[in-house]
């Protein structure tokens, strides 16, 4: 079967969730709940909610999967496959049975009975592929797939230039049977179309192609779309398909991107990872768009959480931050396993991007309380220090300004001792351009931040990309939007005499609500 049959079976989907209102309930988890019921031992609580949701919810497909799940871990497979055969022929892709959670569906899914049924309708590429870590020069690509398997990606230029580049990788169940392949030798701000070959067979899929980013340290005009707040919504899920028409350089996803809140259950967290992955709207998207990935705090451990200094401690923190690592593509996570963590920097032409980590070292009870951990603080000083970048961005899943989030501690201004220490450190060592980016808040917005020691410093904010919940309008941001779901857009032009940075808030319908333009010239750095 080829992903474009799998993508339009589960485009069904969001016709019957439109109809059902699964929406709603998508965002409340209650199909998120019955899984950890499962893997928590607690089999017939989760048969009772999944049989009342089914009953109440006629069209919904989670529940006939997680009843698939629940009757294997009783042993009865015969009743398992009924609800196996309901969820695909109700427009289930066949594949969310392989990819698990493994644990709960191994006997079902190496059953004769599933075998036979599923004989010729699984693809060996379950996941993927999915495109990250670009640079002028090079690429990645995430794929998960069936059983371990090695895995061939061959790049060449959409133009038809010869120059075909060759990247190869292997699969494991250590990774969940993910594998991220690189392929280099590139050149910049190219297209390049590339095909995917598990086991040297070649995966049929629709044409996938991506671009390199423009020639770094270069002066360059590109787009990047960003933003958080992305429950599992299936009305909402062609938000990807707008993104995608869009076109941008690439996707930075700001945390609370699967809304797991499920730190010590990892079935759970793989679940919530596959639902999405599954989604041919979010297959399209991340097969052509440079995706780079932080969490928060749903998708860590829980709302507003505070995990504390320790890298063991809690015992689960590594675990969580392991299968993060095993769903995304980024060029590096914090100080990898001796000093786990999802802060990292990258560059398009002559734009350098701060991806920080939020939640992984964040204390309360320290003085000051701290957010980022002594050793993120050093690397971001450090990197933006030697940054020669027309235009620094320094992306964090919560909001900078006071005021987000009235009388909370969560946002920054809960750790405005560790704010004003950076803020202070741009004007220190005069480092211009800098641009704030944000999510955590269920709306997109526009703050300015006056300084006492430098230029006034903009935030573009925004974390409504699927969600259904909504927060409202706060009176003293320069712009809100909350009314539809919506991403930020930043384009930015450095080839220009002054260059300049755009802002503009487009709505899951496309269209531009708010535009805001920066110039260089506004953001000196006393140099």
């Amino acid at each position: 079967m080829t992903l474009k049959r799998r993508w339009a079976w589960v485009a069904g989907l969001c016709v019957l969730a439109a109809v059902t209102g699964l929406g709603a309930a998508q965002y409340k988890q209650t199909h998120r709940n019955m899984i950890t019921s499962l893997a928590s031992a607690r089999t017939d609580k989760a048969v009772a909610a999944a049989e009342a949701y089914l009953e109440k919810n006629p069209g919904d497909l989670e529940s006939p999967f997680i009843l698939a799940a629940a009757y294997t871990q009783k042993g009865d497979i015969p009743k398992a496959m009924t609800f196996a055969k309901k969820a695909v022929e109700g427009g289930l892709p066949i594949d969310r049975f392989i990819a698990g959670p493994r644990d709960l569906l191994r006997p079902l899914v190496e059953s004769d009975a599933f075998k036979a049924y599923a004989k010729g309708k699984v693809s060996p590429l379950v996941h993927g592929p999915m495109v990250g870590s670009v640079t002028d020069t090079s690429a990645r690509f995430w794929v998960r797939t069936a059983g371990e398997a090695d895995v061939r990606i061959e790049c060449a230029p959409a133009a038809g230039q010869t120059g075909a580049k060759v990247g190869t990788g292997r699969t494991r169940k250590a990774d969940d049977t993910t594998a991220v392949v690189q392929v280099a030798g590139l050149a910049p701000s190219t297209r390049y179309q590339y095909t995917v070959a598990v086991d040297g067979k070649a995966m049929p899929a629709e044409a996938a192609s991506f671009r390199t980013f423009p020639k770094s340290g270069l002066p360059a005009k590109f787009s990047v779309v960003f933003g958080g707040g992305a429950g599992y919504t299936p009305k909402h899920e062609h938000m990807w398909n707008i993104i995608g028409k869009v076109d941008p350089l690439a996707l930075l996803m700001l945390g609370d991107n699967v809304y797991i809140d499920t730190p010590k259950v990892p079935d759970t967290q793989r679940y919530c990872y596959y639902r999405r992955q599954s989604r041919p709207e979010w297959r399209r998207l991340v097969a052509t768009t440079g995706v780079f990935a932080i969490y928060d705090d749903h998708d860590f451990f829980d709302n507003d959480c505070v995990p504390g200094p320790h890298i063991d401690k809690p015992p689960y923190k590594r675990d969580v931050w392991r299968v993060f690592t095993q769903n995304w593509v980024n060029p590096s996570y914090g100080g990898g396993e001796k000093q786990p963590g999802c802060w990292y920097t990258f560059s398009i032409g002559d734009v350098d991007i701060f991806m920080l980590d939020c939640r992984f070292y964040r204390t309360r009870d320290s003085d000051p309380p701290t957010m980022l951990g002594p050793v993120q603080k050093r690397w971001l000083k450090q990197a933006l220090a030697e940054s020669k970048g027309t235009f620094r961005v320094l992306a964090s899943s919560v909001p900078w300004a006071y005021g987000t989030k009235p009388g909370s501690k969560d946002p920054w201004q809960g750790y405005k001792e560790e704010r004003e220490e950076l803020f202070s450190y741009l004007a220190e060592k005069k480092i211009g351009g800098v641009v704030l980016i944000s999510a955590d808040r269920h709306r997109s917005d526009l703050w300015k931040i006056e300084r006492p020691d430098g230029y006034p410093l903009y935030e573009y904010s925004s974390s409504r990309l699927t969600n259904i919940h909504t927060h409202g309008i706060i009176k003293d941001s320069l712009y809100g939007y909350n009314k539809t779901c919506s991403f930020g857009l930043i384009e930015f032009d450095t080839t220009a005499a002054d260059p300049t940075v755009t802002y503009k808030i487009v709505t899951i319908d496309g269209q531009v609500m708010h535009t805001f333009t920066l110039k260089r010239s506004r953001m000196a750095d006393g140099s």
